[in-house]
């Protein structure tokens, strides 16, 4: 049987949900954390979902910028605190799935490292120091 490259529906909802997929989805996880668009895909896994629950302020009898604002209260620090634990989540998963966590932040070194690479060749060391 050939070897899936990407998981089937429900496999992609469990992990969604938290869940761990089979080693044979290794390299589709490494790709989904660490490849482009991975914290845009975390950002909208998080915050799309509970929208609908946080709407449900909107029934409270009252204004409408008064529910809009309790949405605000929950939604706001929720935008900020996912954003701000997007590195923890990451290293997270891939523990979770046993891979390195130290891949979490691959692209974040490459790019620290051409940066020093640039400087070095742009201000070479002095000798005499």
């Amino acid at each position: 049987m050939p070897e899936r490259t990407a998981p089937t529906p429900f496999q992609r909802l469990g992990y969604i949900c938290g869940r761990t997929l089979p080693p044979s989805l290794a390299a589709w996880v490494l790709d989904d954390i660490t490849g482009p668009g991975a914290t845009r895909r975390y950002l909208l896994r998080i915050l799309l979902p509970i929208i609908p629950v946080l709407c449900l302020f909107l029934l409270i009898p009252g204004p409408l910028w008064m529910g809009l604002a309790m949405m605000a209260l929950l939604y706001i620090p929720l935008i900020y605190f996912t954003a701000a634990l997007t590195y923890v989540f990451r290293r997270n998963r891939l523990i979770k799935h046993g891979l390195d966590p130290a891949l979490a932040d691959l692209d974040r070194r490459q790019r620290e490292a051409a940066a020093r690479a640039a400087y070095r060749q742009q201000h070479p060391p002095s000798e005499n120091l």
